[in-house]
C-alpha cells in the first residue's frame, strides 16, 4: 500500500486506519530506534522507549501542524519521551567542579581508529545525565540553554555535564587506541 503524501498518512492514522498506522511506524521506527539506542544502556531499554514514544506519537498525531517535517516532529516526541523516562528514574545529574570538567587534553585524532558501533557503546556507557546532555548537544544540536530548559537544570550544569562526558569519552577512546596499538 502506497501513500501519496505525509498529509494523507497523518489523516488516515488519525482516522484509526491500522494499515496507515503501521506504515507510519515502519517509516520512522528504525531511525527513531537509533535515537533511542544512543540514550539507552541496552537494546531492551531502547526498544521500550521506542514503544513509549510511538504510543505518544499516535495519541498526539492530531496536534501535528505540518509546518515542519513529520520526521522532525516524531523525533522531538521520541527525545522528550527519553528525557522524561530518565527524569522519572532520577538518573540524570551529578554536578562536578567546572575546573575538573574542563581539565582535558586534545585527542581529536582518537576518532580516526573507531567505528560507529564502538562509539555508540562508549556513549551508552556514560552516566545517564552525561549521556543525555552529550547526545542533545553533540548529536541533536541543541544549545546548552535549550538543554537546560528541557532537563530542568542550569545552563552551567549542562555545560559541565557535556564537558565531563567529553572528558570520559576521550579517556576511553585513548585507552581503546592504546589497546589496539599493543595488539598490533
Amino acid at each position: 500500500m502506497n501513500f501519496t503524501s505525509e498529509e494523507v498518512l497523518v489523516k488516515e492514522c488519525i482516522a484509526g486506519n491500522r494499515a496507515y498506522q503501521e506504515m507510519l511506524y515502519r517509516k520512522f521506527s528504525r531511525r527513531m530506534l537509533g535515537v533511542c539506542y544512543r540514550y539507552a544502556r541496552n537494546k531492551e531499554e531502547a526498544e521500550d522507549c521506542l514503544q513509549d514514544a510511538f504510543v505518544r506519537v499516535f495519541k498526539n498525531l492530531q496536534q501535528y501542524k505540518a509546518t515542519g517535517s513529520l520526521e522532525g516532529w516524531v523525533k522531538r516526541i521520541v527525545i522528550n519521551t527519553i528525557l522524561e523516562n530518565m527524569r522519572k528514574k532520577s538518573m540524570m545529574y551529578k554536578v562536578v567542579d567546572m575546573e575538573e570538567a574542563f581539565d582535558e587534553t586534545g585527542h581529536d585524532d582518537l576518532l580516526d581508529n573507531i567505528n560507529i558501533q564502538d562509539l555508540v557503546k562508549l556513549i551508552q556507557a556514560l552516566a545517564p545525565g552525561y549521556r543525555a546532555v552529550f547526545n542533545l548537544f553533540a548529536i541533536e544540536g541543541y544549545t546548552h540553554r535549550e538543554i537546560a530548559k528541557q532537563l530542568g537544570i542550569t545552563e552551567g550544569t549542562s555545560k559541565s555535564q557535556y564537558a565531563c562526558a567529553r572528558k570520559i569519552l576521550r579517556r576511553k577512546l585513548k585507552e581503546q587506541s592504546e589497546e589496539i596499538s599493543i595488539r598490533t
